[in-house]
């Protein structure tokens, strides 16, 4: 992949959608310098991100409209330099319900029962996690840097 500062994707909330765009969203990190933990890292937040937005903001509806723009931020230290911190910023844009998943407890964990771990993913792998209640929807904005030899 030709390594581009800005990815946009015009998606549905189908959840055959899910896979392809986050293999596009990993191509893209690895072209613009992450590496390859921090890209994997970046792909599993942005499928939690996405897999949410389809139960819980749409409700499993398959034809709902998700934008998503990735863009490579500006680092006065990195300038692109080999071994520097790289930062990545991805948005995604719903028009579902609204509703802001920050401030609600997590339920107890159960193994048996899918779900439960998008946020906990994106708290611990995101370096800042946003929701951004819209007039008609929910912008979700998060914040990955790419920190060479860091253990994520």
């Amino acid at each position: 992949m030709k390594s581009s500062p800005r990815l946009e994707q015009h998606l549905t909330s189908d959840a055959i959608r899910i896979a392809p765009a986050r293999r596009a969203l990993e191509a893209w990190a690895a072209a613009n310098g992450f590496d390859a933990q921090c890209a994997q890292d970046l792909g599993l937040c942005f499928n939690e991100a996405l897999a949410n937005i389809i139960r819980h903001a749409y409700g499993n509806q398959s034809d709902k409209p998700i934008h998503v723009v990735a863009q490579m931020l500006a680092d006065q230290d990195a300038a692109h330099t080999p071994g520097k911190t790289k930062i990545a910023r991805i948005t995604l844009r719903d028009w579902g319900n609204g509703a802001n998943p920050a401030p609600m407890p997590p339920g107890p964990y159960d193994p048996l029962r899918p779900g439960g771990l998008g946020m906990l993913c994106l708290c611990r792998l995101m370096d800042e996690v946003t929701f951004s209640p819209q007039a008609d929807g929910m912008l979700l904005t998060l914040i990955k840097r790419n920190h060479p030899g860091a253990v994520s």
